[in-house]
């Protein structure tokens, strides 16, 4: 089997709040010094009624301020369209809509200032089309983005996904070594390589369906199944996980083992033949830890082991990862790059504090500030790389 791609799940809605970006609401991006002005009441702030059709553009914004201000972008079409407001020579984008539906009207809260701005509007099914530009004599604007394109996305994403390769080998190396636990009898051998096979696993940030039919195999939960944990199509670490900590024979825990090697072996070799699309790198970023807060720091993914700490731990590792491959393009994009890694580094120091030589405190046993700490620094993660999602999606702009 090759794996023909990657599928990925919506990001909207979401909130992104004191970074670059700010997106106000589903499907909403505002670029912004700080976030205190967007958060205004838009009812007292400028208005301008602004047309996205193909033929009008831009059209009514005719008296031009500067400051906070709104557009009120209506379509008066019978499809979809997606609008920029950017810089017309540079094509540096300060504010996005996308999804304006027919005949519907979305608010756009952006600063501006001194400069030179137009309405790039992008139907579905059509050529884009730039409206009249308009220009702002003086005050101060918030950052634009340079559009990023898939050209400039191909050299990280391959670095990544040789990395994933690596991850994969690791894998299955791991997965070899907790099968052979089980082979021979030892389950108390058998529980301390669990953990190293699974954590390797997640480090990778299988998230949303990456590794596709596969992950199903290999991480997949009772989640609708008939039969639940005792389900046949129950398989892969949870499976084994399950079984280790409720005191299952390791006869019955033989055939789990031997399936769960079988398909991150398979996993392994196809993953040489797959083709990553690099437009999805940036949502790789988000995604990862957004299924973090999901499925582990609400024990969905806890059979027995009490891990979930440590998953969110390697699931961190596989965000830096990803993050380290999109510095090159974010550093002059983003304009708290640095912010965001020091949270990065300090999500890690706060998880670290949980693991104790080899086991992890279990979510049940932490304290109240102990748990709002975690839920605090990984939920304003999630909210922040919301934001690198959309600066690396490469803009359609023809």
């Amino acid at each position: 089997m090759v794996l023909s791609g990657l599928r990925w799940r919506s990001l909207r809605p979401w909130t992104v709040v004191g970074v670059a970006v700010v997106c106000l609401v589903a499907g909403v991006l505002a670029l912004t010094h700080d976030s205190r002005p967007a958060h205004a009441d838009p009812a007292a702030l400028p208005h301008t009624t602004v047309e996205v059709s193909a033929s009008r553009c831009g059209r009514g914004w005719d008296a031009p301020v500067s400051g906070v201000q709104v557009f009120d972008l209506h379509n008066p079409t019978d499809g979809a369209a997606e609008v920029f407001l950017e810089d017309p020579g540079s094509q540096a984008v300060y504010g996005e809509v996308e999804d304006i539906g027919p005949g519907t009207t979305r608010e756009l809260t952006v600063r501006l200032g001194k400069g030179a701005y137009a309405f790039k509007c992008v139907p579905d099914d059509a050529d884009a089309v730039t409206g009249p530009t308009v220009r702002i004599a003086r005050g101060s604007s918030g950052p634009a983005a340079a559009p990023v394109t898939e050209h400039d996305l191909i050299p990280p994403a391959l670095a990544y996904q040789k990395w994933v390769g690596g991850g994969l080998s690791d894998v299955v190396r791991l997965t070899t070594a907790l099968r052979a636990a089980i082979d021979r009898g030892d389950l108390s051998a058998a529980r301390t390589a669990w953990l190293p096979a699974h954590l390797e696993y997640e480090r990778l940030g299988a998230a949303y369906d990456a590794f596709g039919d596969a992950d199903g195999a290999i991480n997949g939960t009772d989640a609708g199944l008939a039969g639940e944990v005792h389900d046949k199509d129950f398989t892969g670490f949870h499976r084994i996980e399950y079984g280790l900590w409720h005191g299952e024979s390791a006869a019955g825990l033989r055939g789990p083992a031997a399936d769960l090697v079988k398909a991150v072996t398979g996993l392994r070799d196809d993953w040489a033949q797959t083709r990553m699309d690099p437009a999805q790198l940036g949502l790789r970023a988000h995604e990862i830890l957004e299924n973090t807060v999901q499925f582990e720091l609400t024990g969905r993914t806890d059979y027995g082991s009490g891990s979930n700490l440590a998953t969110a731990r390697a699931n961190l590792d596989g965000t830096v990862e990803v993050m380290s491959r999109l510095h090159p393009l974010l550093a002059s994009r983003y304009a708290d790059l640095a912010g965001l890694e020091g949270e990065l580094k300090q999500a890690g120091t706060v998880l670290d504090g949980f693991g104790h030589g080899g086991t992890w405190t279990p979510l049940g046993k932490l304290g109240h500030r102990q748990r709002e700490d975690v839920d605090a620094v990984l939920g304003d993660l999630v909210e922040r790389l919301a934001s690198v999602a959309t600066l690396c999606d490469p803009r359609r702009t023809v």
